[in-house]
């Protein structure tokens, strides 16, 4: 069995699920709303001694890229610990940013 790929495009401007905005009427408030993520990878998690069915890892803390251009293979590559930034734990911190705007009330 043969398994697809299927992509979805959409014909307006926005991202997919990357914005989003909701009016109810003319006359109320708009809601507008966009999310913004950030990824670091932390420790890394290679085990070196598995062909001898050991576990240890080499203590390297952070990912740092080694000095290649962005998109390079190079730029893959940690520069303290030499592996593959796969082998980095990736942190993905997700921040959903609200623009709210209302009518003023009146009090009276």
């Amino acid at each position: 069995m043969r398994k697809r790929q299927v992509v979805i495009r959409r014909s307006s401007a926005e991202a997919p699920s990357s914005r989003s905005s909701s009016t109810a009427d003319n006359n109320s408030s708009s809601v507008s709303s966009y999310t913004v993520r950030s990824v670091r990878y932390g420790e890394c998690q290679k085990n070196h001694a598995a062909n001898v069915g050991g576990y240890a890892v080499d203590g390297c803390r952070e990912f740092m890229a080694s000095n290649g251009e962005e998109g390079t293979t190079a730029a893959l590559t940690c520069a303290a610990c030499g592996c593959h930034r796969n082998f980095h734990r990736r942190e993905v911190d997700t921040e959903v940013v609200c623009d709210c705007s209302s009518p003023t009330s009146r009090i009276g």
